[in-house]
């Protein structure tokens, strides 16, 4: 891993997009050119998006620098944590294993689900009346 190699991956979750780069560096941490802690106030987000890093012992080893759009609080840090999952696979790829058991690796394929013509919402229907 040399000082100018940037590894880049994308990152999704329901309808949110995240462009992640990682460099090597002091741990800066960038989502939209706004701080991480600027950006995400939730204490929950910000703790899903540092998931991957702590358990893989590189909180400190990365500058990162995030893009993201569309979705979310929640899946907006649900992208931004797969698309770094899916950054310090390219950096490191025995890193792997230990991603896939916590379930990062793989997309979270639910979205939400669409309302239905004559109903009240997805499921739910319009109060039935006998009389």
């Amino acid at each position: 891993m040399s000082k100018d190699m940037v590894y880049y991956a994308t990152g999704r979750r329901k309808n949110a997009v995240a462009k992640t780069w990682l460099r090597p560096g002091s741990g800066k941490f960038e989502v939209n050119n706004k701080p991480v802690e600027e950006y995400f106030n939730m204490a929950s987000a910000r703790y899903t998006l540092n998931q991957p890093l702590a358990m893989t012992n590189n909180q400190e080893a990365f500058d990162i620098r995030v893009t993201v759009k569309g979705g979310g609080i929640t899946g907006q840090a649900g992208a931004i944590r797969h698309g770094i999952t899916r950054a310090l696979i390219l950096v490191d790829p025995e890193l792997r294993a230990v991603l896939k058991k916590a379930g990062f690796v793989k997309r979270d394929p639910r979205k939400k689900e669409r309302k239905k013509y004559g109903q009240k919402g997805a499921r739910a229907r319009f109060q039935f009346s006998k009389r």
